[in-house]
C-alpha cells in the first residue's frame, strides 16, 4: 500500500502504540502529543508486549505539539481522551486536508456528534479499539492485550467503501482491523467492558481487573452493570446476546492486574472520562425507557470522587 500522510491527535498509550505500528509500516506519521513531547523526539517509541519488545526510532516521527506543524494529511486519527475535546477545535482544522477523512476511536457515546460540528458530517468516522495497553514513561508503553484490534465504520452512510480502506491500511500495519455497518452497535458492545471496569475500578478506591473478576461483591456488581447496558443497548434497539457478556468475563480473567485507563488517569489525578462512558449512556437509556439503577448510582458514585481515596473492597 502507498504510505500515507497520518496525524494521530491524542498521543497518549493508545495513539503511541497505533502510531508506532504505522510509522514500522512505512506511513509517513504525526503524533500530535500534549505531554511527554522531549522524550518521544529523543527515544521514539517503546514498547514491551508479552514475550516480546521493540522500538521505534524517532526519525521515524513527526513529534509536535503544533497542529500547522503537520499541516493536511491523509487520515486523521483521534485517540484524545474525551475529557480534552475542546482542544480538537484549534487543532483538527490545520490537519484537514479536500478529502481527509477524520476517525475517532474515543471511548464512550457522542464524539462523531462533536467532532461533526469541526469537521463536518462528512468527514466522520467512529472507531472502537479492543486494546489493554498503558504508558509506562512517555515514550515506553507495556501492552497486556495487543496488536490492539479496530472496529471502525462510518458515521453517517451506508457505503464502507472508506472505512474498508481505512482497515486495510491498519490490518497491514499489524493492527487487525475491520470495517462495520453498524457503528452505534459496536459502540454499546465496547461499553459492555468498560462502564463496569472502568467505572469499577475508580470507585472502589483504585483496584485492577483481577481484584474485581476475584472479589465476590464487586464481581457480582460488574456483571449486573454488563446486563444493565445489554438492556439499554435494547432499549435503543441494539441486540447484544449473553454470549458476548460471558466472552468479555473471559478475557478479562486472563488480563491479571490490569489498570483500566480511567483507574490511570484517576491515580495520576486527571479528571475521568465522565460522561462520554457513563453520563450520555445512561441519559440515552432513561430517554428509552431502560432501568438501569446500578449505572445511575455508578455515575452518581463517580461524579462525587475528587481525588484518588484508599483502595477498599469487600
Amino acid at each position: 500500500m502507498k504510505s500515507k500522510r497520518i496525524a494521530i491527535v491524542g498521543a497518549g498509550a493508545t495513539g503511541l502504540f497505533y502510531g508506532a505500528r504505522l510509522a514500522l509500516a512505512g506511513h509517513q506519521v504525526a503524533l500530535l502529543v500534549r505531554g511527554g513531547l522531549d522524550e518521544i523526539r529523543a527515544r521514539g517509541v517503546s514498547v514491551r508486549e508479552p514475550g516480546t519488545a521493540w522500538n521505534v526510532p524517532p526519525e521515524r516521527f513527526l513529534a509536535t505539539n503544533n497542529p500547522r506543524e503537520i499541516g493536511a494529511v491523509d487520515l486523521v486519527l483521534v485517540t484524545l481522551k474525551t475529557t480534552g475535546n475542546a482542544t480538537l477545535r484549534d487543532n483538527l482544522p490545520p490537519l484537514l486536508g479536500p478529502e481527509t477523512p477524520v476517525v475517532t476511536l474515543q471511548n464512550g457515546l457522542g464524539n462523531e456528534a462533536f467532532i461533526a460540528q469541526i469537521t463536518g458530517p462528512e468527514r466522520v468516522l467512529g472507531g472502537l479499539c479492543f486494546i489493554a495497553v498503558t504508558r509506562a514513561s512517555a515514550a515506553e508503553l507495556a501492552g497486556f492485550s495487543v496488536p490492539g484490534n479496530i472496529t471502525l465504520g462510518e458515521w453517517r452512510g451506508a457505503d464502507l467503501t472508506r472505512a474498508d480502506a481505512i482497515a486495510r491500511l491498519l490490518s497491514d500495519a499489524g493492527v487487525p482491523s475491520r470495517a462495520t455497518p453498524r457503528l452505534a452497535e459496536a459502540r454499546w458492545k465496547k461499553l459492555v467492558w468498560n462502564i463496569p471496569f472502568n467505572g469499577l475500578s475508580v470507585a472502589a478506591g483504585g483496584v485492577t481487573t483481577d481484584v474485581i473478576c476475584e472479589t465476590p461483591s464487586l464481581a457480582a456488581e460488574a456483571r449486573a452493570l454488563m446486563r444493565e447496558v445489554v438492556a439499554s443497548a435494547a432499549a435503543c434497539g441494539i441486540e447484544i446476546p449473553e454470549a458476548f457478556c460471558d466472552a468479555q468475563w473471559r478475557v478479562t480473567t486472563t488480563m491479571g492486574a490490569y489498570k483500566p485507563s480511567s483507574l490511570v488517569d484517576f491515580l495520576a489525578g486527571r479528571e475521568l472520562e465522565l460522561e462520554a462512558i457513563w453520563g450520555e449512556p445512561l441519559r440515552l437509556a432513561k430517554t428509552a425507557g431502560a432501568q438501569t439503577p446500578l449505572l445511575e448510582k455508578l455515575y452518581e458514585t463517580l461524579k462525587k470522587l475528587p481525588t484518588a481515596p484508599t483502595p477498599s473492597v469487600s
